[in-house]
């Protein structure tokens, strides 16, 4: 096994310092499969269709890179982009959209002090996660804010029940 080394150079008081950390890269390197990402988008759909609604859903992997992506026949094609935004920004920031939108309007920010157009605070994005590390998120849009995410939610409790 190696390691993957990097330094970080700062300037304190006028001094030049160094800080070197080393990763074990087996510990770091997790990865979200087409396979999970498939199953993710089927059972989304699944869901959403045993109640008679429409959806768009996106996977992506940790760095917001989409892996697999559907809008159901009947959902509007601003959700598509909707989706695939939330799933971005959930695995950019690494937690829920919805935990930015709280913080934005709780420090009185808005979205753009990211400087990131993608980025949103509309629920229904939620970080996948391995071994406590963000590998991935998913984005549902079609629905309410709320309804999205409890969809997005149960989609992913479904994958690890089995």
């Amino acid at each position: 096994m190696f390691g993957l080394w990097f330094e970080i150079h700062l300037l304190r008081s006028g001094f030049h310092e160094i800080i070197r950390h080393q990763f074990k890269v087996d510990s770091i390197m997790t990865t979200l499969t087409l396979d999970y990402a498939q199953q993710l988008i089927h059972n989304s759909i699944a869901l959403a269709s045993q109640h008679g609604q429409s959806i768009a859903v996106a996977v992506v992997d940790d760095h917001g890179e989409l892996l697999a992506f559907a809008r159901m026949d009947n959902t509007a094609y601003h959700a598509g982009i909707l989706a695939q935004n939330k799933a971005y920004t959930s695995a950019r920031d690494r937690q829920p959209t919805a935990n930015l939108a709280a913080w934005a309007q709780a420090t009185g920010k808005d979205m753009g002090y990211w400087t990131d157009a993608r980025f949103t605070g509309i629920q229904g994005g939620l970080p996948i996660l391995k071994d406590n590390n963000v590998v991935g998120a998913i984005g549902i849009s079609g629905l309410s804010e709320e309804e999205d995410a409890a969809l997005a939610q149960i989609a992913l409790d479904s994958l690890v029940k089995n």
